[in-house]
């Protein structure tokens, strides 16, 4: 630990001396399409340096200390802190109690299956995680079945609060049962021997009412869900009142659920029959019975990879994930970890599964691991937030750090990459295959942040961040082209 600790410190110094060192002016490519945009330098934070550290000069600093809303750049931070503190190879178990006897097909007794934080129970699994009960021998359960969320505290919060949409699956809140990021996903299949659309719903939610199918039109496809006239007020019931183009073919729209509370309650009671299970009791909201947590579970089931998580994280910017990793890290990781004080304030830690103790063991993790002066503000680790804030010179610290750590390529392989995948597939830049960057967006808020290979073989640790009202237009990403494009290229 000393020797890591030291190695680090020296890491931090080199980056230092490279930040304070005078930078370039910026590009006149950049500064033209900054231009254009009508973005004013004020509103603008820039950094580019080399990624091993080593560098005595900076390429480019543009008021690169002053903290900035990242939007979900912000990601960057809590994915590596997690592959820091926790390891790629870490996994979420989500455990299945069963109590009570077997005979004839039926349970005598409750199932509880509790949730641990994990940030992708997908209906697949869901639905092996009831083939298994299923497995032991389970038709008929003459009990409950208890969906025990308790390992996260998440404070009751309405989805529309962020931006007054509340059926985007970006606005759903994190659980400790999060499941299928309590999306209903319809899909529609023109059927024109019957002159109708299939709608098929996954999950089968218990007790709300689906239109299964929808009157054909004619026509473009254009924007076939304004078409659809859904109309999703009312909880127990999803209805459409006009139609669907034929041309359209198969088409597949997820929306968050409109009671986001009763979902996991529905989502399992319904696919439980759904399968041919029965129940003659409930599914229900509980705790795991006192008996049954120091006993080892029924069965349980495991997520993918934190390495392969962080890739939908990070390539596809999935909010509700990176708030489930970063309430994972203060469920999980002790302060006795960190080298510094046990907690920012000297007091003892906040119980644990909390944003609080979250942000306490991030403050932590930086102060001992990347730097102990400039501390960015976290609220829920995904950037989908009005309060988080980083300057371009901190995060480029860190990302030195990570490029130098042994998780380098996690997470590298987890950024998207210009031109290829994830949120950059359609970015508009030269230097295709060549950068590996996290983007940000929220209203009035445009970030790039990652590596960039040069043409002489260097690679570039790049920072950018818009904070303005222009930042959403086509003009402001047109900057963040050009200042990659500037990059790769290498002009002095």
């Amino acid at each position: 630990m000393i020797f890591r600790t030291l190695h680090l410190a020296l890491l931090c110094a080199a980056s230092t001396l490279a930040l304070a060192a005078p930078g370039g002016a910026i590009p006149p490519e950049v500064d033209a399409a900054l231009n254009r945009a009508k973005i004013p330098r004020e509103a603008v934070a820039l950094l580019v340096q080399e990624a091993d550290g080593n560098a005595t000069t900076t390429r480019l600093s543009h008021r690169a200390q002053q903290p900035m809303n990242p939007a979900s750049v912000m990601k960057l931070t809590t994915t590596y802190a997690a592959l820091d503190l926790l390891g790629p190879a870490y996994t979420w178990s989500t455990p299945v109690y069963v109590e009570g006897t077997v005979r004839d097909g039926t349970l005598t007794g409750n199932v509880t299956i509790k949730g641990q934080g994990d940030p992708k129970l997908v209906l697949e699994r869901l639905w092996l995680l009831l083939r298994r009960l299923r497995g032991l021998g389970i038709q008929t359960i003459a009990g409950d079945i208890v969906l025990d969320r308790s390992a996260l505290e998440i404070p009751d919060a309405d989805p529309a609060n962020f931006d007054g949409e509340p059926l985007r699956p970006y606005n759903v809140a994190p659980d400790a049962l999060l499941i299928n990021f309590k999306a209903v996903v319809m899909t529609f299949t023109p059927d024109r021997a019957s002159n109708t659309a299939q709608v098929q719903f996954d999950p089968p939610l218990y007790g709300v009412q689906m239109q299964a199918t929808v009157p054909l039109g004619t026509g473009d496809c254009g924007d076939y869900r304004g078409a659809l006239k859904a109309d999703f007020s009312d909880a127990t019931r999803i209805r459409f009142g006009g139609t669907y183009a034929a041309s359209c073919g198969e088409k597949i729209w997820p929306v968050a659920y409109a009671d986001p509370r009763s979902y996991a309650v529905r989502a399992v009671q319904g696919m439980w029959l759904d399968m041919g299970g029965k129940i003659t009791g409930s599914v229900r909201f509980g705790n795991t019975a006192a008996a049954l947590t120091s006993a080892k579970p029924t069965l349980e089931v495991n997520s993918a990879t934190l390495a392969e998580i962080i890739r939908d994280i990070n390539k596809y910017s999935n909010n509700v994930m990176a708030q489930q990793v970063f309430l994972s890290l203060g469920r999980t990781v002790p302060m006795t970890t960190f080298t510094s004080d046990t907690s920012p304030d000297g007091a003892t830690p906040l119980s644990a599964g909390s944003f609080t103790a979250s942000r306490a063991v991030m403050q932590r993790w930086w102060k001992d691991r990347i730097d102990g002066d400039e501390l960015p503000v976290w609220d829920n680790g995904s950037g989908l937030s009005r309060h988080e804030r980083i300057s371009a010179q901190a995060l480029a610290r860190m990302l030195q750090v990570a490029y130098r750590s042994p998780f380098m390529s996690e997470l590298m392989s987890s950024l998207p990459i210009s031109g290829v995948d994830g949120t950059l597939k359609r970015f508009k830049s030269k230097t295709v295959g060549g950068a590996h960057l996290k983007t940000g967006t929220l209203s009035n808020v445009i970030a790039r942040a990652g590596f960039v290979d040069g043409a002489s073989g260097k690679r570039y640790v790049l920072v950018a961040l818009i904070n303005h009202a222009n930042a959403n237009t086509e003009g402001a990403r047109s900057v963040m082209e050009a200042l990659v494009d500037w990059t790769a290229k290498e002009v002095p």
